[in-house]
């Protein structure tokens, strides 16, 4: 396989964006599970939030599999300032993370990037990583997570 550039990487993330930004058909039947093999919209004004114990909230997008097998899952987090999501942790599947709002620190391994994350900016967890995520900015910070799988069940 050819390696993807910047611009193959940024496409490929816009379009999971835009699944998140029109979010969530996928939630109104309470299945757990979407049939992602033929191509529809997600509704994000049919979205519920799902109020997080760290003050914050999450909003489920889609959770299924693609025609070639991979295992999706997109939600939207909206974190408080000064909290994490949950400890850093890891999991075999591996997650994009794309910032709307807010200044995040990323850990990786343990170790805090020695650059905020701002909106516009994607993080990468590749499979089986220690990571972890903290809003370290004065308002709330909102993401969408993409989360992928190949024959494992997704984690967040």
């Amino acid at each position: 396989m050819d390696a993807m550039n910047r611009r193959d990487v940024l496409g490929a993330l816009a379009a999971f964006a835009a699944l998140g930004a029109t979010a969530a058909e996928a939630q109104t039947g309470g299945a757990g599970s979407e049939d992602l093999t033929v191509s529809h919209v997600f509704r994000f004004s049919e979205m519920v939030e799902k109020p997080s114990s760290n003050g914050g909230w999450s909003r489920a997008v889609t959770h299924g599999t693609l025609a070639t097998g991979e295992i999706v899952e997109v939600h939207e987090t909206m974190l408080p300032p000064g909290q994490m999501p949950h400890p850093p942790h890891r999991h075999p599947n591996s997650e994009f993370i794309l910032i709307r709002e807010g200044k995040l620190q990323h850990l990786n391994e343990g170790v805090a990037d020695a650059r905020p994350v701002v909106p516009g900016d994607i993080i990468f967890n590749a499979s089986n990583r220690l990571h972890g995520l903290k809003n370290i900015g004065t308002t709330n910070a909102l993401y969408f997570v993409v989360s992928v799988s190949k024959g494992l069940e997704v984690k967040a």
